[in-house]
């Protein structure tokens, strides 16, 4: 089979698109991949930044969707079935292996590629806001990197959950891409841009603060908190992992959350059909996730660069 195999770890430049043996299901679901995800931590790993170091050579890709090609039995899967999922590694090949435990059926009203979003970014999202934060009907929520795959998975999640969203933008482009995700307020990540948020939010502040971005925003969304407010640590996508200045949340009866949705699921599997039921209503209720950028596989590393070069609103997606 074709696969983007990563030969160095130096980011997009080392991923090389080539002839692979064909993997053997085993206990594993063999799916024939229609769409392959490409998310941020995918970048961190083909560049060795990873907190996960894996040597080169591997095919990297933690999305998948496509149809079942085998099953184990007991599974509760059968050849044909549409599925998606999350892997560790081998996502962007034209076939790859699921956990049955990883995998869920495909909602009917996805299609590959809007579906190949939902395993890292929706369902995230949604364990961030319902678990973490406990997030009530008519709350605030204040999302940051908000044109981003997750950061546009969370304004929608919020909505459908009740919320009123505040998005920031840093790419003026974006403005339009998020408001069309339903973000009633969108500002952009300028200056001492918490004052903006307050003055959106008649002086309340932000309940809870969504932040995959880290680094240098960080300061400023504490200071967008309203009391007993909750900002949510999902990632680090501007590279430099921040500190906190804890006299702001004790004046505020505020905290910090981190989200870990990978390792929550490691310590608790059974969250993964609770987390997917969730998503699957809120899909069924009319939630879509915005059309995705579409890369062939062969052209992986290009689909690679725009991510890394902040030139995608929303999901890319490849395609075998």
């Amino acid at each position: 089979m074709k696969a983007l195999v990563a030969q160095e770890l130096c980011g997009p430049s080392g991923l090389v698109y080539t002839d692979v043996d064909d993997p053997v299901a085993g206990d594993a679901l063999l799916v024939d991949v229609r769409a392959a995800g490409v998310c941020y931590p995918d970048l961190l790993l083909i560049s060795g930044r990873y907190q996960l170091r894996v040597p080169p050579p591997f095919i990297p890709g933690t999305e998948v969707a496509g149809t079942v090609r085998a099953a184990p039995a007991g599974s509760g899967f059968a050849p044909g079935d549409r599925v998606y999922g999350a892997t560790l590694l081998g996502g962007y090949a034209e076939q790859a292996l699921i956990p049955p435990a990883a995998a869920v059926r495909t909602p009917a009203e996805l299609d590959d590629a809007q579906a190949v979003s939902l395993p890292v970014n929706y369902h995230t999202a949604y364990f961030a806001l319902t678990r973490r934060a406990a997030l009530q009907a008519g709350e605030t929520v204040l999302v940051l990197g908000s044109a981003g795959g997750l950061g546009s998975a969370a304004i929608q999640v919020a909505k459908a959950l009740g919320a009123r969203v505040v998005a920031m933008v840093h790419r003026s482009a974006a403005a339009d891409f998020v408001a069309g995700l339903g973000a009633d307020v969108v500002l952009p990540l300028l200056g001492e841009w918490s004052r903006a948020v307050r003055e959106a939010t008649g002086g309340h502040g932000a309940d809870v603060v969504i932040d995959p971005v880290g680094g240098e925003p960080f300061d400023e969304a504490v200071r967008t908190l309203a009391p007993e407010g909750r900002l949510l640590v999902v990632g680090f996508a501007g590279g430099d992992i921040p500190s906190v200045k804890v006299n702001r949340l004790l004046l505020r009866n505020a905290g910090v959350l981190g989200v870990g949705w990978r390792e929550f699921l490691a310590a608790h599997p059974d969250a993964q059909s609770d987390t997917a039921r969730g998503v699957s209503a809120l899909i069924a209720a009319g939630l879509r996730p915005p059309a995705p950028q579409r890369f062939p596989l062969a052209e992986g590393r290009a689909a690679c660069e725009a991510l890394a070069a902040g030139q995608v609103f929303g999901k890319v997606v490849l395609e075998p």
